[in-house]
């Protein structure tokens, strides 16, 4: 049975924060509110927690799993960026999207693309997932909370707790968000490849905005 905590989404509480922060270091499966949508969250060293939020979403080891990183003070020591792409991701940066970057070697293999050697990186515009990430003192895994066979991701936390709360840890209560995904763009070539349209504009990319 999930616990359920009501924070506030602009200045979250911080005796909850250090809670829910304790819950995930004891290998606690998270639903968390984003800028884009809520979000299934674990440790980052945590595999057990990492495979529950991987059966959770349907997703096998193909698919890439996004760090959630509370600045870009965080980006050297998973991805490798040069100038150019370090430009673009801080220009839009607190922002909904997801970064796929060339991962480096201190990326635990399971989070990283099995072939491409790639990682997706994240870093939310939301105060309560920042918090509990300066709180937690490293990344977090996460991915968009969309059950199959949902096409779109879970928005009430309400309704989170009703269908998830055997099988998570935690359902943070920070209000309503953004029902859309986050934008996913693939830095790894010369030019921005758009992977997923989501929230955040394609224009800082140079990407053609779709209908």
């Amino acid at each position: 049975m999930s616990q359920y905590f009501r924070l506030h989404p602009d200045n979250p509480q911080p005796r909850l924060v250090k809670q829910a922060v304790q819950i995930i270091n004891d290998g606690g499966l998270v639903a968390l509110p984003t800028d884009s949508s809520y979000a299934l969250a674990c440790h980052l060293d945590d595999k057990q927690a990492v495979e529950r939020l991987r059966r959770i979403r349907g997703l096998d080891e193909r698919q890439l799993l996004s760090l959630l990183v509370r600045d870009l003070s965080e980006l050297a020591n998973f991805a490798m960026v040069d100038n150019r792409q370090y430009r673009l991701i801080k220009s839009v940066t607190p922002g909904p999207y997801v970064f796929v970057l060339q991962a480096t070697k201190e990326v635990p293999r399971r989070l990283s693309h099995p072939s491409r050697k790639t990682i997706g990186l994240r870093v939310p515009d939301h105060a309560i997932t920042l918090a509990i990430l300066e709180e937690l003192g490293q990344p977090l895994i996460g991915s968009t909370l969309i059950v199959p066979p949902d096409t779109v991701p879970l928005n009430d936390p309400e309704e989170i707790r009703v269908r998830l709360e055997k099988q998570i840890d935690l359902v943070i209560d920070g209000g309503a968000c953004p029902c859309e995904p986050s934008t996913v763009i693939d830095l790894t070539g010369e030019t921005p490849v758009l992977v997923r349209a989501g929230r955040g504009s394609l224009a800082p990319f140079g990407l053609e905005e779709t209908a």
